[in-house]
């Protein structure tokens, strides 16, 4: 006795199934992607890259012996203020290896920054931090994200003028 469904193809089901399994597989590949940054703040405060979805992000890599990446803070200052009200955020990382270096430099800046001039700030060395970047190298070193996170530049040493065009162009 043959069963009912004996002489119904399997082959467009098992392709249609296929299909759907490789679409999962990418998605779920897609959302990997999107960089991990999280830690807290040298004000204390916890971050988390992913709740900042939506806007323009400027992740700096940098450390307070770096002649390079102080000389940028001004126009990074300026930038953020330029910026303010925008779907943008800047975020630095000390990457200096002893922390009171970076809180030190944070706290020079507290006093004498107003506050539309400040960004997030974190400690690479901080127990709580976590990112996906990888080594920096040459710094500064700078990872430009889309508003869905998406790493879309990357810039090693000095952050060039057409950095801050990138921006407004993804603002």
């Amino acid at each position: 006795m043959s069963h009912p469904f004996s002489s119904v193809s399997t082959r467009p089901i098992a392709g249609f199934l296929l299909g759907c399994a490789m679409a999962l597989c990418m998605a779920s590949a897609s959302a990997q992607a999107l960089p991990e940054l999280k830690g807290t703040t040298l004000d204390g405060q916890p971050y988390d890259l992913a709740r900042s979805r939506g806007k323009v992000v400027m992740v700096l890599f940098w450390a307070t012996d770096c002649a390079v990446c102080r000389d940028k803070m001004p126009e990074l200052r300026a930038n953020v203020k330029g910026w303010q009200g925008q779907a943008f955020e800047l975020v630095t990382v000390s990457t200096d290896r002893d922390r009171r270096a970076a809180e030190t430099y944070h706290q020079l800046v507290q006093l004498t920054v107003p506050p539309a001039q400040r960004f997030v700030s974190l400690w690479a060395g901080d127990p709580a931090y976590r990112d996906s970047f990888g080594s920096p190298g040459t710094l500064p070193a700078v990872f430009l994200l889309d508003k869905s996170g998406r790493e879309v530049q990357r810039y090693q040493g000095r952050v060039p003028a057409e950095a801050w065009d990138r921006i407004a162009d993804l603002l």
